[in-house]
């Protein structure tokens, strides 16, 4: 879905009153007072106020609190607790707490709940607990949701709202077979064309009758590959049906507030480009694995991504931890400065508000583990400690939202092309699309290229190179858009698997990549999927280098194209693995094969040179620069280059020009030394 631009315009005016009324970036998080006796709750607040809290999140597990029984509401807690926000001076994102139907409603309708493709029940007892297509469902968090607009719509503590909880619950029960069925309907004009869509003739999957269309459920063995696609389309546009369903309620009654949901790491269920554009800002889950060393830079590829699926626009952190994650198998803390390096990061990658889950940890359920600002052991802690550091950190940085990052490199993300990829019955089964865009993203993000993330619809005009993973799914438009994009100057790198199906994921035939022969000048006719984690093959270069390929090859055959690196060993010795197409006043690079780490490199960096695409700051193996510039949303024009030093030791950096050091007000120029997970935040404006 495109945002169209006055949509932006109105979005931007309701971030922008939000980061003014609460006096810059936000910083807080999701508080649970209803777990909590009443005495807790004024320690809290004068706790938020030492920690320079601005904005909590409230109400998000909470409807069986509110609505105690079926159409009996209590809202005396929740105004107590709004009217204490208030008094400190702390602002709101209130939540429609639909994400945990409770258990009278459930007793009610047992059939609310999510049905597994193996036919098994969701039972009660956790959360997402719900098949979004079901009536009774929606009625009552519509109903829900009307009650609190009208009741806290005007509420002074009211900053912004946030509805429902990582949408994701996926059911294959009878209320979504009967949503699914009228949603194909829609789509397709006939059965006619819904079987030519989904290929029925193979395996005799005729359909006679709209009745005989259910949703994709567990088979026997396999199962056809449109219809599942399909049904994730489905399922990510009916549960965006209902969260602009409350969207809409909100909206009539605080048209000046932004709304929006949390979204979730590298999370396939939900296609984030259509809902991105149905909301006023992105806010994001992220929770990285303190044990991965290098778990920063997945991180940062979901930071660019948030920023990018509305144009730029500042985003949210909406949840992190502070210490220890309670979903990974080891629960590994975070060491010190790490909560606030990370933090750093986000913001240099276009983030204007963190946010925590959550404020005081859980004594009891499931994420009693979970850390919090405020841990088991209370205030008297280091992570409280840094907490209240980060805190006065960022309220001197007030005038640093708004501001933007410019970008001459795009990825292709595509909902459309994972779902595709990732159905099975393919030559490799076990791709994992998002860890294939990371292992593009990964050299740009370590020689400090600042990256948007597109889909197959955007404007590519902006960009000097765009680089397409794995782009399994095509459409014959988008197809056109990327030849456009070469033909007028730029210059496109594309991997293997890419252009291979049309939108009902269908084979485009006439040689791989189908969709893109003609603007690579080369196509493969035979796939050929290398056996074993160890099994590889030779490459050589013209130059008379040397590599090598693991994972995936192919038979190409270069027409147009120039071959930049050869088979040497295998099947396919004396074959073209690598190609580079001249193409209109552009260029197309094509890789057939998952060359090592060290080509992939070097193929990178030639495309980004012979674009003249600078880096942010030339700086050591895991110093991060980012540079975020524009209005800022006190109205006047600023410059900021941030440094941030992801390893465990000190790292020195040129910093060139310099500016002012923001976090100690000194005057930086030149060489400077920054410490183990240290920051630095340079106002060039003022350099």
């Amino acid at each position: 879905m495109t945002i169209h631009p006055e949509d932006l315009r109105t979005a931007e005016a309701r971030l922008q009153q939000l980061h003014q009324r609460i006096g810059g970036i936000a910083y807080g998080g999701d508080y649970n007072p209803e777990q909590w006796p009443r005495e807790v709750w004024l320690e809290d607040a004068k706790l938020m106020q030492q920690a320079g809290v601005n904005l909590v999140t409230l109400a998000v597990f909470a409807w069986s609190r509110l609505e105690i029984s079926d159409g009996v509401f209590d809202f005396g807690w929740l105004d107590d607790v709004m009217d204490l926000m208030h008094q400190h001076g702390i602002g709101v994102d209130l939540a429609t707490p639909d994400a945990v139907p409770p258990a009278w409603l459930v007793e009610q309708h047992p059939d609310m709940m999510p049905e597994r493709a193996d036919g098994s029940i969701f039972g009660f007892g956790s959360r997402q607990h719900f098949d979004v297509s079901h009536p009774v469902y929606r009625a009552k968090s519509l109903a829900l949701a009307e009650k609190m607009g009208e009741r806290y719509a005007k509420h002074p503590a009211l900053r912004m709202w946030h509805v429902g909880n990582e949408y994701g619950p996926v059911s294959y029960g009878p209320w979504a077979e009967k949503a699914f069925r009228a949603w194909l309907q829609r789509k397709y004009s006939s059965l006619d064309e819904l079987n030519e869509a989904w290929s029925t003739a193979v395996w005799g999957q005729l359909y006679t009758d709209w009745n005989q269309v259910r949703v994709p459920a567990q088979p026997r063995t396999w199962s056809n590959p449109s219809r599942r696609l399909d049904f994730h389309r489905f399922t990510s546009e009916s549960m965006l049906e209902h969260f602009t369903a409350e969207r809409d309620i909100l909206r009539r009654h605080s048209p000046d507030l932004p709304i929006v949901t949390n979204f979730m790491r590298f999370y396939k269920t939900n296609d984030y480009w259509a809902w991105a554009a149905e909301e006023d800002a992105v806010a994001l889950d992220i929770y990285p694995d303190p044990r991965e060393d290098d778990a920063h830079v997945a991180a940062a590829l979901n930071f660019d991504l948030m920023r990018s699926l509305r144009q730029g626009q500042p985003w949210m952190v909406m949840e992190q931890a502070t210490g220890a994650v309670s979903q990974w198998s080891v629960n590994v803390s975070k060491l010190p400065g790490k909560m606030r390096l990370g933090s750093y990061q986000a913001i240099a990658q276009g983030a204007d508000s963190i946010l925590f889950f959550q404020w005081r940890q859980a004594k009891g359920g499931t994420e009693r583990y979970h850390s919090a600002m405020v841990n088991h052991a209370g205030p008297n802690t280091r992570i409280f400690r840094e907490v209240c550091g980060l805190g006065e950190e960022l309220n001197a940085l007030g005038d640093l939202t708004g501001t933007r990052s410019t970008a001459h490199v795009a990825i292709v993300f595509d909902w459309d092309c994972w779902w595709a990829l990732e159905l099975g019955n393919s030559p490799r089964s076990d791709l994992n699309y998002a860890q294939e865009v990371l292992r593009f993203y990964r050299p740009l993000f370590d020689a400090n290229i600042t990256v948007d993330l597109v889909n197959a619809n955007s404007d590519l005009s902006a960009y000097s190179v765009v680089i397409m993973p794995a782009s399994y799914l095509l459409t014959d438009l988008a197809a056109r858009r990327f030849e456009d994009y070469v033909s007028d100057g730029g210059r496109l790198v594309v991997s293997y698997l890419s252009g291979i199906v049309d939108q009902n994921n269908t084979i485009r035939l006439g040689g791989y990549p189908g969709a893109l022969r003609n603007v690579l000048g080369a196509w493969s006719e035979e796939m050929h999927p290398l056996a074993g984690d160890g099994e590889q093959v030779k490459l050589s270069t013209p130059d008379g280098g040397t590599s090598s390929a693991t994972y995936w090859t192919e038979h190409l055959h270069a027409e147009t194209a120039d071959v930049v690196a050869s088979y040497t060993s295998g099947r396919l010795a004396g074959t073209p693995a690598v190609t580079r197409n001249s193409f209109g006043e552009g260029s197309a690079l094509y890789l057939s094969a998952r060359v090592d780490e060290g080509l992939l490199n070097q193929l990178l960096y030639d495309e980004l040179l012979a674009a003249g695409v600078e880096p942010e700051l030339k700086a050591p193996t895991g110093v991060q620069a980012r540079r975020r510039a524009g209005k800022s949303v006190d109205g006047t024009s600023r410059s900021f280059l941030m440094v941030l030093n992801h390893n465990d030791a000190p790292a020195s950096v040129d910093v060139l020009d310099g500016g002012t050091d923001r976090l100690t007000g000194g005057a930086v120029r030149g060489l400077v030394e920054l410490p183990a997970n240290g920051v630095l935040i340079l106002d060039e404006t003022a350099g």
